[in-house]
């Protein structure tokens, strides 16, 4: 063994004393890092052994010195000295030429960090301290942009034939184009399959919310496999039903209540709103469509006068509203509002609060992406009592599910 190298029982005292001492074991200066330069060392030597075979060797091919080389690891930075030979051939694997980050372990730890809506300050602040080390931001940008083929191939995977349930709803965020910050919408499609499990469809970027780019978006899914959506949820955008029954003709269209109330209460003055929720509930909580319309019409006998506008409102657009009466209670609390949708959105928007006008809009989608990917992780279960839900939709939609 060569002076410079620490034997194992000298590393092993090492960390023994740095543990005890509450010193890091990581760094330049901590016991891990000798044995992880022993290591590639000693393992990129024996690649290059077996790339200078003998057919290698009756070319003239041969060792040709060492170069030092510096990487950023998971115990912190090393110095280590690579073989090379004589004709350049050589192609380590284990740390490849030109790589300066090593083990994908750190990088994951990075693209996590980022994923938690962390700033590139930030997250090298933490791989500072972490691990002695500085990494830049340009650096920390090309490691995350190693996600962008993910993105990529997520966003055109193959969908299921059918889902259930589908709630379609845009977010807004700013995003630089041409030194320019700009308004960008990412559209999101949330679903439920027939086995009862939540699942991000797509998601999708655009300069504005309208129903022609959701025309686009159900186009999208189409092509990519999708045949049937029994009910789809949507907040009260215009031309938004039409678009989605252009494409799926059969699929239940319903209004968000939510949505639609919280429309009316812009326009209900402040002192009267308590009464007029007050008056309101009987219509959109009734046990059944008529007793439903009975009190929307007390309600407009009441409010007609004072507010006309919104009583005309929820009257034109009682037909896209009260689809949800029809089905049993478990359904109904899942489809009168986009409320699902806008859980799942709250979530993404704890990752991205943190951010101002994102540098384009890759930036964006590599963020919201990888909440997404965090989020998911919860969704391995059915939704609750989903055995008895689905099992009503089988009778609603017999000819269009099959349970067996």
């Amino acid at each position: 063994m060569e002076s410079n190298e620490l034997n194992l029982e000298e590393i092993k005292a090492k960390a023994l004393s740095q543990f005890r001492t509450g010193k890091s074991l990581y760094g330049k200066d901590g016991a891990f890092a000798p044995l992880l330069k022993q290591f590639l060392e000693a393992a990129l030597d024996e690649e290059l052994n077996s790339h200078l075979d003998e057919s290698q060797r009756k070319e003239g091919n041969r060792k040709n010195g060492k170069t030092s080389k510096t990487l950023k690891t998971d115990v912190g930075e090393l110095e280590i000295e690579t073989s090379r030979d004589r004709n350049g051939s050589f192609e380590p694997t284990l740390v490849k030429k030109r790589e300066t980050i090593l083990a994908d372990s750190l990088q994951d730890k990075i693209i996590g960090l980022y994923g938690l809506g962390m700033s590139y300050r930030d997250i090298a602040k933490h791989i500072e301290e972490m691990y002695d080390m500085e990494i830049s931001h340009d650096t920390l940008s090309t490691i995350t942009d190693r996600i962008i083929p993910l993105v990529k191939e997520w966003q055109n995977r193959p969908l299921e034939n059918i889902y259930t349930i589908v709630w379609l709803d845009a977010m807004h965020y700013k995003v630089r184009d041409g030194g320019v910050v700009k308004s960008r919408a990412i559209y999101n499609i949330l679903g439920i399959t027939i086995e009862g499990k939540k699942e991000l469809i797509g998601m999708y970027v655009s300069e504005s919310e309208g129903a022609k780019f959701w025309l686009s978006v159900l186009t999208d899914m189409q092509n990519r496999g999708l045949k049937d959506i029994l009910i789809a949820c949507i907040d009260n955008l215009n031309g938004f039903a039409e678009a989605i029954e252009s494409i799926f003709p059969q699929t239940e269209v319903q209004t968000c209540v939510v949505h639609q109330i919280r429309n009316s209460l812009k326009y209900v003055a402040s002192k009267d709103q308590k009464v007029f929720m007050g008056d309101l509930k009987p219509v959109y909580q009734a046990e059944t469509k008529d007793i439903a319309e009975l009190n929307l019409e007390k309600l407009a006998e009441k409010w007609g006068k004072k507010y006309p506008i919104v009583i005309q409102s929820w009257q034109n657009n009682w037909h896209k509203l009260s689809i949800y009466f029809k089905y049993p209670m478990p359904i109904r609390k899942l489809i009168y509002t986009t409320n699902t949708i806008e859980g799942y959105h709250r979530q993404v928007r704890k990752v991205t609060k943190t951010k101002g006008a994102f540098p384009n809009d890759m930036a964006l989608l590599k963020l919201i992406y990888l909440a997404h990917r965090n989020i998911a992780k919860r969704w391995t279960q059915p939704l609750q009592n989903w055995s008895i839900t689905v099992s009503q939709l089988a009778i609603w939609f017999k000819e269009r599910i099959q349970l067996i």
